[in-house]
């Protein structure tokens, strides 16, 4: 029962949230991330620990991380989502742009981030802020949210050449950024510990994202020679639920062959059965939309989620607030100077080069996962760097997934992507077309 109510709750109060948000002018995702604060163990959440009614909200960050596996399914059927964008005719026209621009704004972001933090660990002194900290901070920085960038895309229907671009380059971050982080997080395992292991910074990250990518295919080729075998519309989507679920808890397999780690990234390997799928199914796109359809409940809780999940302890930590506002800064400038150079390099139009910075802002999950791998440095220098990186990602995650899908949402207007219209309401569109269809059969009556 505790477990239903809280699911009813945060999707209740998701629901109430983007409604309050709607007349400010802000995207649905932020209402969502305020509605999980508000349900959260710092507030609601609370309340009901206090008062001893369970299930009124989550009352502690563990409680909410419980939820974790609709999390995992929700980030798999985006993944899945961004994939679909990867279909052949369009990466014929975006294919290279969207390649060059992917990794060249990544490596610029890194490469500012570090030199920001880099100076900052010599000021602070290696006791407050340590060299090694300011070194994964830097490849942390290449990450960005495909899920926030995904939403708005999908509430406003942003259509044109800059939208076109931008869920490839999202999607690209993700492998990048397993490469950037994986070097620079072995160089920080080498300064800490004297010791240099060339198979966990060169050999591991790029075994995972082959592997990946060929589990992808596989699963992209199995799913549509499943569609084959059911006609009808339920059975179809039931098989593309089936399938994504299915991917998701294939890739949480990992083990060793020695010091070689056999590892997956749940978001490249479903990103890459979205793209083979998409491009081998000739009814891809019926079929996707109607799992889109479907998922908008699992993307509400999901959100919601993220937003019980944000660390407001940070905040009274004025080291961690003072360096957070200068990854922060300097991320923002990396990632806006990145694409910006890049796109004008690869003969972009003014539109994207000036805007495409800033729909690459969010970040969130891919964040958070690289933090928890950082977690698992030994030894008391290593204990604090993990610390003060975990805790410098919570309090950037937290500022750019409330900011972050506004400035989205205000880049792709003044690019001239989302079109503001008047939309109708579906109780009225439905009631219009109630009273239509009862006057016509009054009519064929007389």
């Amino acid at each position: 029962m505790d477990v239903l109510l809280s699911i009813a709750i945060a999707m209740a109060m998701g629901l109430f949230m983007s409604r309050l948000v709607k007349p400010l002018g802000l995207p649905a995702v932020t209402g969502y991330l305020v509605a999980g604060i508000l349900v959260g163990p710092y507030c609601l959440g609370a309340l009901g620990a206090h008062l001893g009614l369970a299930g009124l909200g989550f009352s502690s960050m563990a409680y909410a991380k419980g939820f974790s596996v609709i999390s995992e399914v929700a980030l798999g059927f985006i993944a899945f989502s961004i994939g679909n964008e990867f279909r052949l005719s369009q990466l014929k026209q975006t294919g290279k742009q969207a390649a060059i621009i992917g990794v060249a704004q990544a490596v610029v972001t890194t490469l500012i981030v570090d030199i920001a933090l880099v100076a900052l660990s010599f000021i602070l002194g290696e006791d407050v802020f340590p060299l090694p900290a300011a070194i994964i901070l830097g490849a942390v920085a290449t990450a960005t949210a495909p899920a926030a960038t995904l939403m708005v895309v999908r509430q406003y229907k942003a259509k044109g050449k800059l939208t076109d671009l931008l869920l490839p380059i999202v999607a690209l971050d993700d492998a990048v950024g397993l490469v950037v982080f994986a070097v620079s997080f072995g160089v920080a395992k080498a300064m800490i510990s004297g010791q240099v292991d060339l198979v966990s910074i060169l050999v591991n990250p790029l075994l995972e994202i082959v592997l990946s990518l060929l589990l992808g295919a596989l699963m992209g080729i199995l799913f549509d020679l499943a569609e084959n075998f059911f006609h009808s519309r339920s059975k179809r989507l039931s098989v593309s639920v089936a399938f994504v679920i299915l991917t998701v808890a294939l890739t949480m397999l990992e083990f060793k062959i020695g010091p070689v780690v056999i590892a997956f990234s749940p978001l490249l390997t479903c990103m890459m059965m979205g793209t083979v799928f998409c491009n081998v199914c000739d009814s891809s796109e019926e079929l996707m939309d109607r799992v889109d359809r479907w998922t908008t409940p699992l993307f509400i809780l999901f959100f919601v989620l993220s937003g019980a999940e944000l660390e407001l302890s940070v905040f009274t930590q004025l080291a961690i607030v003072g360096v957070g506002v200068v990854y922060i800064l300097s991320r923002s400038f990396g990632k806006i100077l990145g694409a910006s150079l890049s796109a004008k390099a690869s003969a972009c139009e003014p539109q994207i080069v000036k805007y495409l910075g800033i729909t690459l802002l969010p970040q969130a999950g891919v964040a958070l996962g690289m933090s928890v791998t950082v977690m698992q440095l030994e030894g008391t220098t290593g204990t604090l760097v993990a610390e003060i990186v975990r805790n410098i990602i919570l309090f950037s995650v937290l500022i750019y997934e409330l900011v972050g899908p506004l400035l989205t949402k205000r880049a792709l207007m003044a690019a001239g992507e989302i079109i503001p219209e008047h939309r109708k309401s579906a109780k009225k569109i439905n009631t219009g077309r109630h009273h239509r269809e009862h006057h016509k059969r009054l009519d064929d009556h007389e």
